[in-house]
């Protein structure tokens, strides 16, 4: 048996048969087959592992992550669908680890340690030369399960005007007439 590219499973190419691996408790399929690369924190040799469908650079040791920045993107946007879980609030992020310099495992270059932009509260590592971001175990599920500004979906009362216009989603672009029509809706309510 042999893993085949861009799979999450392992086939026989003598009878077909395949072997899926199991997810373990952050849904990552361990592939165990060695990318050449070893962690940059534990320095064990990195393998091929598979998250919701998209392959990664996996840790065994510290369940560290290398993901592609293309990829990270789409495992963002698919997690908190696919797992089903709720909304974490995440804990506070460990400012030591913005001092933390690691080798990026791909060219070696130092990778950058920064606050992750959107939700999660997390601090993760990214190499600008290899497109590559390092993600700590846990890092990735706080990320995709984090609050992300979508409100609760109201199911609005017979006669109540204006519910059905307030946006699912408050972000930069409509924070602004998000607040207006929250105001609008709270004078309704107390007239």
């Amino acid at each position: 048996m042999h893993l085949k590219p861009d799979m999450e499973s392992f086939r026989c190419d003598y009878c077909r048969s395949v072997y899926l691996p199991q997810q373990n408790d952050e849904g990552v399929r361990v592939l165990d087959e060695a990318v050449g690369e070893a962690c940059p924190i534990c320095n064990i040799p990195l393998v091929n592992a598979a998250i919701a469908r998209e392959r990664i650079d996996y840790c065994t040791g510290c369940h560290g992550m290398l993901i592609s920045m293309g990829t990270f993107q789409s495992l963002v946007d698919e997690l908190p669908h696919a797992s089903g879980a709720g909304t974490l609030v995440p804990p506070q992020a460990d400012k030591d680890d913005l001092r933390r310099k690691i080798g990026c495992p791909r060219c070696h270059h130092p990778m950058d340690a920064h606050f992750y932009a959107g939700p999660g509260n997390v601090i993760i590592d990214s190499c600008e030369t290899c497109n590559r971001i390092w993600l700590d175990r846990g890092e990735l599920l706080r990320i995709a399960r984090a609050a992300d500004g979508t409100l609760p979906d109201i199911a609005p009362l017979p006669g109540d005007p204006g519910l059905d216009v307030l946006p699912n989603r408050l972000d930069q672009s409509n924070l602004v007439e998000g607040a207006r029509m929250i105001d609008s809706i709270v004078s309704l309510i107390r007239s």
